[in-house]
């Protein structure tokens, strides 16, 4: 399998924020769809916990490190906007891992 540069975050979600956190951090929410305008960028995986709860994973799935800092460097704007728009959906958010497999 080739080698792919993956960003992993960790979210705690309030009940009253499920839906539009589902909305805005999975395969076809915003973030997602801000990120397929790059070559480069192979998908979004969002996982929930397995009880059910407010705990949240994204997976940012990348061929590589230079393809995102790229992104980054050409759409910082609309990257900072948009986080920006969804502050306020977790109640925490922290990065997890970031590198290639």
């Amino acid at each position: 399998m080739a080698a792919m540069y993956l960003r992993v975050w960790e979210y705690e979600v309030p009940a009253d924020h499920l839906s539009a956190f589902v909305a805005a951090y999975g395969p076809d929410g915003d973030w997602a769809r801000l990120f397929a305008g790059q070559d480069g960028y192979l998908g979004t995986g969002l996982f929930r916990d397995a009880m059910g709860g407010g705990c949240f994973l994204t997976v940012d799935r990348w061929v590589d490190e230079p393809t995102w800092r790229r992104f980054l460097d050409t759409s910082r704007q609309a990257y900072e906007a948009l986080d920006l728009r969804l502050e306020g959906l977790a109640a925490t958010e922290r990065p997890l891992l970031e590198g290639s497999r």
